[in-house]
């Protein structure tokens, strides 16, 4: 009988350890799981990254952002010369007009 029972303890055992391996094997797969999911998302933030650095060089083959700055600031410029222009012009031809105006009544 003490074999019986040295064989239902050991079995026992044996089943429980076999449990055990098989819930730390079943976290290894979720854990294992998620790790694959951290690797898709960080591959996709990666092509996202690529992306930009494409598009950044493709912008700056075009022009530099200081360049880009410094054009801004020459239309700006060119709109306010622009602006000051007319006005003088408008300015000119009251004048002129006027003066017309005034040689004819004298």
């Amino acid at each position: 009988m003490s074999n019986d029972q040295g064989w239902d303890t050991y079995s026992k055992l044996v089943l429980q350890q076999l449990e055990t391996l098989a819930k730390g094997i079943d976290g290894l797969r979720d854990e294992l799981a998620h790790v694959k999911n951290q690797l898709t998302e960080l591959k996709a933030k990666e092509d996202r990254v690529q992306d930009l650095k494409e598009w950044k060089e493709k912008i700056d083959e075009v022009a530099s952002p200081t360049q880009l700055r410094d054009a801004l600031k020459e239309i700006e410029d060119l709109k306010q010369f622009k602006t000051k222009a007319v006005t003088i012009f408008m300015v000119v031809q009251f004048l002129m007009a006027l003066a017309l105006s005034a040689s004819k009544l004298f």
